[in-house]
């Protein structure tokens, strides 16, 4: 593997027992609703799913929280969730992950909803998905009460994950907090941003957006093969790195001073790219807090995107599935 050696890999999957990463951002319920079509509805001209299956999975921050302790490491969790029925199996899952590896610190707010996405599958394919959420940024008494609890998460972890779906947990305030606070205590902050607030977040260590998302916020076409391109676009959202993934083009790595490093994808078969995303960020973060390098950071999360995209729904990779890939 380029940029990283099946020794290296090993020792840092084994250094990753020993940290603890701080992830703050929207948690997020993922529903599925698993049947069979037969018919049309004489209602309508839509398929009629008989549901056989429902299932619950952690997305959003939960999901980065979720592969931050399979790969081994404690998380300390910062968001925030509904007085209702989702918060509270957020909460519980949360408390099931292995070892009760992660220490969740979750603000409940009265009167909005816990963000939950529900999809409905049938023959292996989506039919619909539905979202019941809020989506402006949390009013100024809850952002203090999250400022307070990042503050608390930050000290003493290894690494920061800021992971944002423009659900309102990552206010300009928020942001700023967080991004400071693991300055001030010399660890890297990884960024996974959405459409809103993009320019938030200078300082990060590394700033992780899909082509999409860069190119709204610029107002341009991305160019990844452009190194002069990606260095204005590293340069412009104030990152020391800039991790721009391509889908099934893989990723462009552009960090200040250095050459664009390219890393093809490596998935074998392609089922669902659900959290994939969430498992990139996690990765990332894991392995610059065991010491690994940038590239070395991005070729291990890319090794676990490639992993993950073959899996149904939202799934988390073990260090065994990532030594398993490389053998």
């Amino acid at each position: 593997m380029d940029g990283l050696s099946r020794a290296r890999l090993n020792e840092i999957l084994e250094r990753s027992r020993e940290l603890r990463v701080a992830v703050v951002g929207d948690v997020m319920l993922d529903v599925y609703l698993v049947g069979n079509v037969s018919r049309i509805s004489p209602e309508a001209p839509v398929p009629v799913v008989h549901v056989t299956e429902e299932r619950y999975a952690l997305g959003g921050a939960a999901n980065v929280a979720a592969n931050v302790v399979a790969v081994g490491a404690e998380c300390r969790l910062v968001g925030c969730v509904g007085a209702d029925g989702a918060g509270a199996r957020i909460g519980a899952a949360l408390g099931e992950l292995e070892g009760g590896r992660v220490d969740a610190r979750l603000v409940r707010v009265a009167g909005r909803p816990t963000t939950t996405k529900t999809r409905v599958v049938a023959r292996h394919q989506q039919v619909v998905r539905f979202d019941r959420e809020h989506a402006h940024d949390l009013p100024e008494p809850c952002a203090t009460d999250l400022c307070d609890a990042v503050r608390a998460a930050v000290a003493g972890a290894d690494a920061l994950v800021l992971e944002d779906y423009n659900k309102g947990v990552l206010a300009p305030s928020v942001i700023r907090v967080a991004l400071d606070a693991a300055a001030q205590a010399g660890i890297p902050s990884v960024v996974d941003p959405k459409f809103r607030h993009f320019m938030e977040y200078g300082g990060a260590t590394v700033f992780k957006p899909n082509a999409l998302e860069l190119g709204a916020a610029l107002g341009t076409a991305v160019r990844p093969d452009d190194d002069g391109w990606l260095e204005d676009a590293r340069s412009r959202v104030g990152a020391h790195h800039l991790l721009l993934t391509l889908g099934e083009d893989g990723m462009a790595l552009r960090s200040e001073g250095a050459p664009t490093f390219r890393i093809p994808t490596v998935a074998r078969e392609v089922y669902d790219v659900s959290g994939a995303g969430d498992t990139v960020t996690a990765f990332v973060a894991v392995a610059l807090a065991a010491g690994a390098t940038i590239r070395e950071a991005a070729v291990l999360a890319n090794l676990a995107a490639g992993i993950e995209v073959g899996k149904p729904g939202v799934a988390v990779v073990t260090p065994d599935e990532l030594r398993a890939m490389v053998e």
